[in-house]
């Protein structure tokens, strides 16, 4: 039998530094405590990703952004470009607050990639547990990305606690672009 969590419950596994999957606005995403280092090897460990490629931080709103990332040198236009496209499936890639942000964040760059959410589980999720998530897809390094519940199932088992909520229904991840050029990373 299927032990499906409440939020509760995954708040708890967060705060113990462990892994969880919950479903984003296209694709089921692994999260862990982004200021808990043990968290992080383990959810890279755990996808088989280097850490050198960096991580995404998933938020309510911007406020539980502000510790990890340094916008004091971004002119109005750049943060109007982000906030213009917030709440919603758009990832901004942000010069990172070196002192409050790990390398196991960031990986080999000196930016953090960040997304305010407006995929109401997720911020749910995110204000019951009074920070940003870390948050790659749900899957194995090479493989596709989750969907469904069957596929996270398929890629990692059973042991991993899983927010039982469909993804939203977009077609592909979250769009990625640089806050200082505009430039396009990922479409």
């Amino acid at each position: 039998m299927i032990n499906i969590p409440n939020i509760q419950q995954l708040i708890t596994k967060l705060k113990q530094g462990k892994t969880i999957i919950y479903p984003t606005e296209s694709v089921f995403g692994l999260g862990c405590d982004p200021d808990c280092k043990i968290a992080i090897y383990n959810l890279l460990k755990i996808k088989k990703r280097s850490w050198k490629k960096g991580l995404i931080l998933i938020a309510a709103d911007y406020t539980q952004l502000i510790r990890y990332i340094d916008d004091s040198n971004l002119s109005k236009i750049q943060k109007e470009r982000a906030f213009s496209t917030w709440p919603g499936p758009i990832t901004w890639v942000f010069p990172a607050r070196i002192n409050n942000c790990s390398h196991w964040l960031t990986g080999k760059f000196s930016s953090l990639a960040i997304r305010i959410t407006c995929f109401e589980p997720i911020k749910h999720l995110c204000l019951e547990f009074g920070k940003p998530l870390v948050s790659t897809s749900a899957n194995l390094s090479g493989y596709p990305p989750a969907k469904t519940l069957k596929e996270v199932y398929k890629q990692f088992g059973y042991k991993i606690p899983i927010m039982h909520k469909n993804v939203l229904g977009r077609p592909n991840p979250s769009e990625i672009r640089d806050v200082i050029t505009g430039k396009l990373i990922r479409k």
